[in-house]
């Protein structure tokens, strides 16, 4: 790229907010599994949402490639640089207000740098509750979390991103500025441009600011971890936690006995709380708006049941707030724990509820038939059928000779996923990593309208290029 015209770019943020240099741009070119590296000539860190449209006018008149980045924690390569290219990262550390909170109205104002935590603890100082749940929530941002339509584990009851935000504001690839930040929960008048740029990781726009719902936050919390014999049993359990509780089940986490080696042996103070090893473990989470007796009773006879029916074998209620944390903390660490294993296939899917024990079954045979001695580590949000299916290297398996059969694990659980009537892209998005996957498995007319949609908005095919679809 021309000096001249990062110089240009550079004059748009000034000096102090341009890294250029090799060391300082290194932790933006690649991302957290180390997947894909990339490379670009400058990050830019704008100030205000009139810094974004001045870099996106700048980029379209040139045909200049821009890549959005806010935390950098996506696991599908969308918010990393394109490899041998001139893309040029636009991080929105900077722009990280909370503009506005109206507890009254249920609704925070947030700009698109916004870290997570901050939001949350922002509702919390109002006593309302922001119910997104990642375990990066420390640095991922709302802009991130909006483009990938994240979901974590509240979706059972709260929905994802798509369902926490009534209005945006988004600088298009030409510079425009729409701003839609509307705090109406009612609002049909035309088409709903906001479902749009959610989830469309950064390929139509940059979002800069969003409202967000809020919720009375919970009176009454208890939270359980169960034992059961098999995920057909955790099945028959969530069914009774589901009637029993309704709105007030919060959280259904499914997790292998697998899993819960790798968190004891590899996450500092985490420990099985139980006595004896099960084959399966579910994690139960309720909240109630009314009293902390009501979230008592429930837990109570939900296990009770459980027992009475021979679902659950054994099950421990945390009984103060540090032991919530440190049972949820077993189930956030999952991931993070399989690292000291060596290598790991990943896949976030989505199948059916009722399909899990089948699409569980069915996967575990294939998988292990291609590759004995893989170590499946399944786990998930069972109430919302999203599944992140993670295969751990056979032990003594060299790490990369593992790592290069990843496409071909990927498609052996996939075409069980789609036979079940499932997704292949559950809450992380598509960006790289699924992009070839997913022109084959939407159907043309699909594609088309995908393709309609991006040449729409970005005419000039800068932004984000290369991700989720390759646009004509």
């Amino acid at each position: 790229m021309a000096s001249g015209l990062i110089d240009r770019f550079a004059a748009i943020v000034g000096d102090a907010n341009v890294i250029r240099d090799a060391a300082g741009l290194a932790p933006h070119l690649v991302e957290d599994r180390g997947l894909y590296k990339g490379s670009s000539p400058l990050l830019l860190k704008p100030a205000s949402t009139q810094e974004v449209s001045a870099i996106l006018k700048l980029a379209s008149e040139t045909g200049t490639s821009i890549v959005p980045q806010t935390g950098n924690t996506g696991l599908v390569g969308g918010q990393t640089p394109r490899a041998g290219g001139n893309d040029i990262i636009v991080s929105l550390a900077r722009m990280n207000r909370i503009r506005d909170v109206d507890p009254v109205a249920n609704v925070l104002v947030a700009d698109g740098g916004a870290i997570l935590a901050d939001v949350q603890k922002a509702a919390e100082e109002v006593n309302r509750l922001f119910p997104l749940s990642l375990g990066s929530e420390g640095s991922c941002r709302i802009g991130g979390n909006l483009s990938t339509n994240a979901g974590g584990t509240a979706v059972l009851a709260y929905g994802n991103m798509r369902q926490l935000c009534l209005g945006l504001e988004v600088v298009l690839p030409t510079g425009e500025i729409w701003d839609g930040l509307r705090r109406l929960k009612k609002d049909n008048t035309g088409y709903d441009l906001r479902d749009l740029f959610i989830g469309a990781e950064g390929t139509l726009g940059i979002i800069t600011g969003a409202v967000l719902k809020l919720f009375p936050r919970p009176v009454g919390h208890q939270v359980a971890f169960a034992g059961v014999a098999s995920t057909e049993d955790a099945l028959a359990l969530f069914d009774k936690a589901s009637t029993l509780c309704g709105m007030a089940l919060t959280g259904f986490e499914l997790m292998p006995r697998i899993g819960i080696e790798f968190t004891s042996r590899h996450i500092e103070g985490v420990r099985d709380p139980l006595s004896e090893p099960h084959p399966w473990y579910v994690l139960i989470d309720i909240s109630t708006s009314d009293s902390a007796e009501t979230a008592e009773v429930m837990i109570h006879s939900l296990l009770e049941q459980g027992f009475e029916a021979g679902l659950v074998r054994d099950a421990v209620i945390a009984s103060s707030v540090a032991q919530q944390k440190a049972l949820w903390t077993m189930r956030e660490s999952m991931s993070g724990a399989q690292k000291p294993e060596g290598g790991s296939i990943k896949h976030d899917v989505s199948v059916p509820v009722s399909k899990i024990p089948q699409f569980m079954a069915e996967a575990e045979k294939a998988v292990l038939a291609a590759m004995p001695g893989a170590r499946v580590c399944a786990f998930g949000h069972m109430g919302d059928g999203n599944i992140h299916y993670n295969i751990s290297q056979p032990v003594g398996a060299d790490k990369q000779a593992f790592l290069d059969r990843w496409r071909e694990i990927n498609e052996i659980v996939h075409t069980i996923v789609l036979a079940a009537g499932g997704s292949i892209s559950a809450e992380h998005g598509i960006g790289q990593l699924k992009r070839d996957e997913l022109a084959h498995i939407r159907s043309p007319i699909e594609m088309e309208l995908m393709a309609r949609i991006k040449k729409s908005f970005d005419p000039a095919g800068i932004m984000n290029p290369g991700k989720v679809i390759i646009a004509p």
